[in-house]
């Protein structure tokens, strides 16, 4: 995470695209390149349907974290995402979460944009970069040039749940 840039933005509360004059107000968000504590990350994960999440779980799981990105607004919690892998051939994107309050204010693209610039930053040619999209959420992220398996090119991506 060293030189990468952690810094207050601010958002319009209007969707992408949408001129100024139809943006009718302005909110500050701190975006900050931390995990959230245990707490707020399964409080977080519990809110958007994803269950409960163990505490031991998930404490490791943050710990062993690569890269992880937190939007808050007065010290509470809104909007995270993460990065997991090997720190060399493959990285994942992983928890991109954004309060159900909160969705479709931009939040999601801010934590994406930082996630890309951390993995500008740190994969190289040849690493693969994958993500599990949660459902109805595929297009989302092929503004950022993943695309859906299979294709012609690649089989179908797969998983299995503990």
């Amino acid at each position: 995470m060293a030189g990468f840039k952690v810094e207050d933005a601010a958002l319009e509360s209007a969707k992408v695209g949408s001129s100024k004059e139809e943006s009718t107000k302005i909110e500050h968000y701190q975006v900050i390149a931390e995990c959230p504590t245990v707490d707020e990350f399964c409080a977080l994960r519990k809110q958007v349907g994803w269950g409960e999440t163990d505490v031991n779980m998930a404490a490791l799981s943050l710990k062993n974290t690569l890269y992880c990105v937190c939007i808050r607004q007065s010290k509470i919690l809104l909007a995270m995402g993460r990065v997991v892998g090997d720190n060399a051939m493959y990285f994942y994107i992983q928890d991109v979460i954004v309060t159900p309050a909160y969705q479709g204010r931009g939040l999601g693209h801010l934590i994406m944009l930082n996630i890309e610039e951390y993995l500008q930053a740190s994969a190289q040619k040849g690493a693969t970069i994958g993500l599990l999209a949660a459902q109805g959420k595929s297009a989302f992220y092929e503004r950022y040039d993943y695309m859906k398996r299979p294709s012609k090119r690649l089989g179908p991506g797969m998983c299995r749940f503990v």
